[in-house]
């Protein structure tokens, strides 16, 4: 084995701090006079690997490739999770819950940027708004008004596209401007019946924007299908923190797993000289997160841009690929990728490793 091929299986993995050794299910390096390709299958959706590196570990690899090209192609084989499943989810790999203890706290938005962001990171990826009460995503993505299509005699609906997403929500099929009053066991009922009669498809992942608070809704979930892992949003203020706890201790108590915590508005940039000032408080999601032993998944700026891109129907990982804000969701978007996978699967299988000369 090549020094370079030793010094990539070396490099870690940014977000898992994983060796990519212990990670990759499988390795195909070619090398030509001109250039070094390189096919790398990870457990997880990860396109965005070699921006990620660190400067030391690309600086590193361009040396020992001799001036030639690094062509790194990342991609992804996931298992599904395990557990019997409503057919419409038959070819469902994993869902993930986007929960919250209160509302106020940007779950929606992380929700649908955190799918948006799994989506650019290769995922096939599919939204469900299971917030009965108060709809956003049609808003959010620009589909409003739009309905679910109905094949020829048959029940089941054909989702929204949005931006690339496969969609659904009660907002398609109640009018705007008139308020969902129902008890609860009715809107346990219509959350059943979305899961049930959409044709979802062949999805990596079903991402779930749960109403806030823990309730029939979040219940009847846990009950009808295998979650994966449940993604809770807090921001730093006391307040939301202690409800953030709750919504935590309720998915223990139903058997799903808490894949981590993201905080959003962790801080406000300043756009002159990039100060950080932390107006909700400091490091609260983080201190959750160790006294739960789960991971912090992520540190979500407050950016008056990103309700901006919402509003506008273009979410921020759609609207500014290349920002640092949508990188901070696509690298948070990674984070429960991996631990979906880790809470999924056993000791990754020793590396595969073919290497051929042209």
């Amino acid at each position: 084995m090549s020094d370079f091929q030793n010094a990539l299986l070396a490099v870690i993995e940014p977000i898992s701090e994983l060796p990519l050794a212990q990670l990759c299910l499988s390795l195909d390096v070619k090398e030509t006079p001109a250039a070094i390709d390189i096919d790398l299958l990870l457990p997880f959706p990860n396109q965005g690997l070699w921006q990620r590196l660190s400067e030391q570990d690309r600086a590193r690899l361009e040396q020992l490739a001799n001036g030639k090209a690094i062509n790194l192609a990342v991609r992804h084989e996931i298992e599904a999770k395990s557990g019997e499943r409503l057919p419409s989810l038959q070819q469902v790999k994993h869902i993930i819950a986007v929960s919250s203890g209160k509302g106020g706290v940007g779950k929606s938005t992380t929700a649908v940027n955190l799918a948006l962001a799994l989506q650019q990171e290769g995922a096939k990826v599919a939204l469900l708004d299971a917030d009965i009460y108060g709809p956003s995503l049609p808003l959010m993505l620009g589909c409003e008004g739009q309905t679910p299509g109905l094949p020829d005699g048959q029940k089941m609906m054909i989702p929204i596209s949005a931006h690339g997403l496969v969609v659904n929500s009660v907002g398609f099929l109640v009018a705007a401007d008139t308020a969902t009053v129902w008890r609860g066991p009715m809107a346990a009922g219509v959350l059943q019946q979305l899961l049930r009669d959409t044709i979802w498809g062949e999805v990596d992942y079903l991402v779930v924007d749960m109403p806030p608070g823990t309730g029939d809704i979040q219940l009847t979930l846990a009950q009808v299908v295998p979650v994966s892992g449940a993604v809770i949003v807090t921001t730093p203020q006391t307040i939301a923190l202690a409800d953030a706890v709750k919504g935590i201790a309720m998915y223990q108590k139903v058997d799903v797993p808490v894949a981590g915590v993201i905080e959003n508005m962790s801080f406000h940039a300043c756009s002159n000289c990039g100060h950080h000032d932390y107006l909700f408080g400091q490091d609260g999601g983080k201190r959750i997160a160790q006294m739960y032993e789960v991971p912090l998944l992520g540190a979500l700026p407050l950016d008056r841009q990103i309700g901006d891109d919402v509003d506008a129907g273009v979410p921020t990982v759609v609207a500014q690929p290349d920002s640092l804000l949508a990188q901070s969701y696509r690298q948070a978007a990674v984070a429960t990728a991996f631990q979906l996978w880790v809470g999924n699967s056993e000791q990754p299988e020793p590396v595969a490793i073919d290497i051929s000369d042209d």
